[in-house]
């Protein structure tokens, strides 16, 4: 796990001392000094910082192939290196090193970067070089679990792990993406393809990319896809969830560092624990509640004899630590389990070099009650499979009626059983109850902004492109896409790639390897998600290894106590001072969301996510638009616990 960086800019002529600026504001993300590098010609510069998590001694980039007409740069971990290696040695290539990084350079020699990555599983993104073609080559892994931003305007080309970096470029202009502000709003995070920085762009995740002189192509490789096998059994079925998840848990032990797990209560991580069955194990929890998670986490860690850990985090410190955590975020990101991520990973970081966590098995087995599991009455949830499975043209129609009338007990989860999911479906940001929602409709959105900054976009119009690409899928896998594609990418893996990295901390993510998606994608979506259960054959899986309660447990994700702390004064006052900031009337109608926060702190309504959003988007503008340099000198460094162990002479 490391950070890449790399430019193309005629107009730069000290490319060392810039490339050499832009590492040290990712320096987080590799603390190996001796493992870090860079190289730079008369056309571009490319620089690495290395977290080193396999062949400590000699892992160091940029790797140059045998003539040093190639060379590359990389950031993940491919998981199955070694029997490709072996090939490649077959093939007749000489390796300097140890490490994976040398595998996708003899790799992309040896069979191209289509045949290349068709062959490699893990969390990857990587930057080649390739002098004898005078073209940068680049891939993003099959998820998105690592990021990649590119950023093209005049004659600077930037490419690299995390956007922060790009502001040491000569040519690089930061400047808000307006047209950002508004999905934010809608969604607590961006969900676009452009980020929150005009003209950077997230690259997407299942392709790869060529630069060579002003052309620059892109190109897919893998997408998820919907073949379901409805002769596979329930049992065979099982077999092959429960040993396809044991390869890729086993896969991702690969390190010559400690390993370790995040452990809640939930079954995603129980199912990865107790295969991993590391020495430690990592929870955390909040003084004030709402729900405690370490309790039943530490009774799976006793039952299955592992070595657990805890923090308890309070309201003053996350309110303390929260710029930090945006600053690493790059863009903003509202959803309330940043937070206790950031303590997670701290606490982590003080023992293992690498953990292992549960993301992903929502999205590929079906475990949001978005689904459509909107009621708890037994006749209603009976009624509603069964118009579920009539004719597509019937089922529809039921639904368009169901649409125009009037809310009665279980209507939406009929409704959500027949109607198009692309007519209706918003993701994470409405609650169970459709009419519910727990961020900003549109029209609210554009209410409380400046008229700049307002739009005709919606969260379901956003979906549109992506409903398009898997018109013939069941209703349910159909959501599954749009999750994985948005919900998944843009903010579950952000949020988890770098705030671990701030920790300089490995985490990996065994749910979303490519041979599990596809195993979990030919599964029928009945199986998965019914009357029973959400992930219901994933959750009979489990309890193989897991107690029965364990497999059972229901859906909370990181519940974080917002709601209490919003209406503390201290708190209160102290996000009151930042929405009555005189910039603030740049973007918002100060006016409304003081009104919004005044009435959220009076117990007149619930706007709890909505005022957070808010809150975190100012936090965030302040950090990067305000006062940027203020920003770099208090949150560019190394973690305290990383530091010490520079210190000690640890980390090599």
């Amino acid at each position: 796990m490391c950070g890449i960086i790399a430019f193309r800019d005629r107009e730069v002529l000290d490319k060392d001392i810039t490339i050499q600026a832009m590492m040290k504001m990712i320096q987080h993300r590799g603390p190996n000094e001796l493992g870090s590098g860079y190289y730079a010609n008369d056309e571009l510069a490319m620089g690495f910082r290395r977290l080193s998590v396999i062949d400590l001694k000699s892992g160091k980039q940029p790797i140059f192939n045998e003539d040093g007409s190639v060379l590359i740069t990389f950031n993940g971990e491919i998981y199955n290196f070694q029997p490709l290696r072996q090939q490649l040695i077959d093939a007749g290539h000489v390796f300097k090193s140890e490490a994976d990084t040398e595998v996708l350079l003899h790799g992309y020699e040896q069979w191209g970067m289509d045949g290349l990555l068709k062959r490699i599983r893990g969390m990857f993104t990587f930057l080649i070089w390739d002098d004898n073609k005078k073209t940068l080559l680049g891939a993003r892994d099959y998820f998105g679990i690592k990021p990649l931003y590119y950023y093209q305007q005049g004659s600077a080309f930037i490419v690299g792990s995390e956007i922060k970096a790009f502001f040491k470029e000569p040519n690089f202009k930061p400047e808000l993406n307006r047209q950002a502000v508004k999905p934010f709003l809608m969604n607590q995070y961006n969900d676009l393809k452009e980020t929150f920085f005009k003209g950077v762009r997230r690259f997407p995740p299942g392709h790869w990319f060529e630069l060579k002189g002003d052309d620059f192509q892109v190109h897919q490789y893998w997408d998820a896809s919907y073949d379901v096998d409805y002769g596979r059994s329930q049992q065979e079925t099982i077999d092959a969830i429960d040993r396809t998840v044991q390869e890729s848990v086993d896969l991702h032990t690969v390190a010559d560092v400690p390993v370790g797990a995040f452990l809640s209560e939930g079954v995603d991580s129980s199912y990865v624990t107790s295969l991993l069955r590391p020495q430690e194990v990592f929870s955390v929890n909040f003084d004030e509640g709402p729900f405690d998670e370490v309790g039943p986490a530490q009774a799976l860690a006793d039952h299955e004899g592992l070595h657990f850990n805890k923090a308890t985090v309070s309201a003053d410190e996350a309110f303390r630590d929260f710029e930090q955590m945006q600053y690493h975020l790059d863009e903003p990101d509202a959803n309330p389990s940043v937070i206790p991520l950031w303590y997670l990973c701290r606490l982590a970081r003080q023992k293992v070099t690498v953990v292992l966590s549960g993301e992903g098995a929502d999205e590929l087995f079906a475990g949001y009650l978005n689904y459509g599991d909107h009621s708890s009455n037994a006749f209603i949830r009976a009624l509603a499979d069964g118009l579920g499975s009539l004719p597509t043209g019937l089922k529809r129609r039921i639904g368009h009626l169901l649409a125009k009338m009037p809310n009665f007990p279980g209507r939406v989860q009929l409704y959500t059983h027949t109607a198009d999911p692309a007519e209706y479906y918003a993701g994470q940001a409405f609650a169970y109850d459709l009419a519910q929602p727990t961020m900003f409709t549109s029209e609210q959105a554009n209410a409380i902004l400046q008229p700049e900054y307002r739009n005709d976009l919606t969260v379901n119009g956003i979906y549109q492109e992506d409903f398009a690409k898997v018109k013939g899928a069941e209703d349910v896998k159909r959501m599954q896409y749009i999750d994985l594609h948005h919900f998944m990418l843009n903010d579950i893996l952000q949020k988890a790639d770098k705030i671990s990295m701030a920790h300089s901390l490995e985490l990996r993510v065994p749910y979303l390897d490519r041979q599990v998606a596809e195993l979990a994608n030919s599964i029928p979506s009945k199986m998965l998600f019914n009357r029973h259960n959400t992930k219901d054959i994933f959750r009979k899986a489990a309890r193989r290894h897991l107690p029965d309660e364990w497999a059972k447990r229901p859906k909370l994700g990181f519940p974080v106590p917002i709601k209490s702390w919003l209406r503390e004064e201290k708190y209160y006052r102290q996000v009151r001072n930042l929405f009555e900031q005189e910039w603030v009337t740049d973007i918002f109608d100060q006016e409304r969301i003081l009104r919004l926060l005044d009435d959220n702190y009076a117990g007149r309504i619930d706007g709890r996510r909505q005022v957070w959003n808010i809150y975190t988007l100012l936090t965030w503008y302040r950090l990067f638009f305000v006062d940027f340099d203020r920003t770099v000198e208090r949150y560019n460094h190394l973690q305290p616990e990383v530091q010490a162990l520079v210190e000690q002479g640890s980390l090599r």
